[in-house]
């Protein structure tokens, strides 16, 4: 295949990513199910062409970007508060799930082996992070579940993949191990732990001393690769090297990176990871036409019966696990019992029902060696890749356009927690802001004039923030609506003044640009950065 074929290729399928996502938020459709489907659509047409998918290629290039931004933007203080739920499922439940699957797939498969049944069930135990990121925060769901499943989803690829792993050397080898196992987790998950932290700190390091935005913005591209590379070398667990440098570096970007490199990073990393996303999800789609000239053993119906069959089990396990995994978790903390209440029952079973697949355990199905140490071809291999998919597109098509519907029925609505957060927040800056007024007042550098000016800038965003704190007063939340729309009629209205003197020639299109990104700083801090500018986008008088 051609350099220039490739990039065609890389060009037209951004060129249906960017149709199907758009075509997904007109249908309130999460944009991953729709990618998979329409990759699934174009392979089944008899002229598809055969896009192969290097698990090399995803491993490396795709997930270390993925794990970093997921993990940059997970709250640390909420991961450390579920962090026993998360692990009970990260850990827990793709123990649980792998060995149902090796049973299973034992069972109904006839001459499968135990190792190459448990790197079955290993490969298709984990639900993906990039699903879970990309479908949860779509649907509305309570801001712990999120956390939750955006948590799980970090954390349970390192323990797939560390059973993925052994049970293929032993299928490789003919030897299985239970405790060799057991102690590859143990010292992967340390070694990815150390890695992480170490990147993490000589990240920060360097973003500390460098003054370059672009330069500061193009470490933070390269650390996630660092950290995945480092850990494979030391052959510990890459993903969690990924996942905990990018909590570390999180948690001290705010005091080592300017302002200009915050608000470029976050525009660089958000297309960034919209494209790997993107590509991620129509690749999966596209791959049945490379499965389907797989050579396979078995015929269609019974790998069609199959893959019901290992899907089944694996929706199953988890729902079956949800419930007393959190209950377990309230009954050996006295303290969990006090502060929190009940999880309810809808709670649990959109949690157990939010377990959809994704591109690692597409990778990691087509990562199997080709043959054994004694040269004879790996057992079941073409199999495990159509179980693979199976059951990629059962939980992401099947549970992710459902999620959506439950979440009505079981009136799972979003809660106010982050809204409350986010309220109170801006009220104890803008106090801290008048606070630091009072204290520079008396400076001599300090005009009284613009003393005055500040304060009551600072004093009408204190009285805009402080009524949505009492949830008794329904006006509240009309007068943030209100506010937002004439902020938006008077951004526009500067808008457009200064089009009109870059189009008369009175102002350079260099001078319109820095203004204009003033303007675009000022309308994301009102909530109106998604939204277009003129009279025909004003937004409508609701909160």
């Amino acid at each position: 295949m051609s350099t220039l074929y490739q990039l065609e290729t890389v060009v037209l399928l951004l060129i249906v990513v960017v149709t199907l996502v758009t075509l997904a938020n007109r249908v309130l459709i999460p944009y991953p199910i729709l990618l998979v489907l329409g990759g699934l659509t174009v392979s089944l047409l008899p002229w598809a062409p055969v896009v192969p998918l290097d698990p090399d290629l995803v491993f490396v290039i795709f997930l270390p970007p993925i794990l970093w931004s997921a993990a940059y933007f997970t709250s640390l203080r909420d991961f450390v508060v579920n962090l026993r739920p998360i692990m009970l499922l990260a850990v827990g439940l793709v123990l649980a799930t792998s060995a149902a699957v090796a049973v299973v797939a034992r069972f109904i498969i006839p001459g499968m082996s135990w190792p190459v049944a448990f790197a079955l069930g290993a490969i298709v135990s984990p639900p993906d992070a990039v699903a879970a990121t990309a479908i949860a925060r779509r649907l509305g769901l309570p801001h712990q579940l999120v956390t939750i499943l955006e948590g799980e989803s970090l954390v349970n690829d390192a323990t797939a993949l560390v059973i993925y792993r052994g049970a293929v050397a032993a299928a490789v080898s003919g030897g299985f191990a239970v405790g060799e196992i057991l102690g590859q987790f143990v010292v992967a998950a340390a070694g990815g732990v150390a890695v992480g932290l170490v990147v993490g700190v000589v990240t920060r390091w360097a973003l500390r001393v460098t003054t370059d935005s672009l330069a500061a913005i193009a470490i933070t591209l390269l650390a996630p690769y660092a950290a995945w590379i480092v850990g494979e070398r030391f052959h510990s667990s890459a993903v969690l090297a990924c996942v905990v440098g990018g909590l570390y570096v999180r948690q001290s970007f705010s005091e080592v990176a300017s302002p200009a490199t915050r608000l470029q990073a976050r525009a660089v990393w958000d297309l960034l990871v919209f494209v790997l996303n993107g590509l991620i999800f129509i690749l999966i789609g596209l791959q049945l036409a490379a499965i389907r000239q797989a050579g396979l053993d078995a015929p269609w119906s019974t790998l069609l019966t199959h893959g019901a069959v290992v899907s089944a089990t694996a929706i199953a396990v988890r729902l079956a696990w949800v419930p007393p995994a959190a209950g377990l978790s309230r009954l050996v903390s006295s303290a969990r019992r006090t502060r929190e209440p009940v999880p309810p029952w809808p709670a649990l079973f959109i949690l157990g029902w939010a377990g959809m697949r994704g591109i690692v355990s597409l990778a990691a199905a087509l990562a199997l060696p080709l043959a054994t140490a004694s040269g004879t071809p790996f057992p079941f291999r073409g199999e495990i890749i159509v179980l693979a998919f199976a059951v990629i597109l059962s939980t992401l098509v099947v549970q992710g356009l459902t999620l959506s519907p439950l979440i009505r029925i079981l009136e799972l609505g979003e809660d106010v927690t982050l809204a409350h957060e986010e309220t109170r927040a801006r009220e104890t800056a803008a106090r801290a802001a008048l606070a630091r007024l009072d204290e520079v007042a008396a400076a001599p550098w300090a005009r009284r004039d613009q003393v005055e000016r500040m304060r009551a800038v600072y004093a009408q965003r204190l009285a805009r923030s402080s009524p949505l704190l009492q949830s008794a007063d329904p006006t509240a939340a009309a007068a943030q609506a209100g506010y937002r729309r004439l902020r938006h009629a008077t951004l526009d209205a500067e808008r457009q003044a200064l089009v009109g003197l870059r189009d008369q020639g009175v102002i350079s299109d260099e001078v319109l640009h820095r203004l204009e990104q003033e303007l675009d700083v000022e309308a994301m801090g009102t909530g109106l950065g998604e939204v277009r500018m003129g009279r025909a986008s004003y937004p409508r008088n609701r909160p």
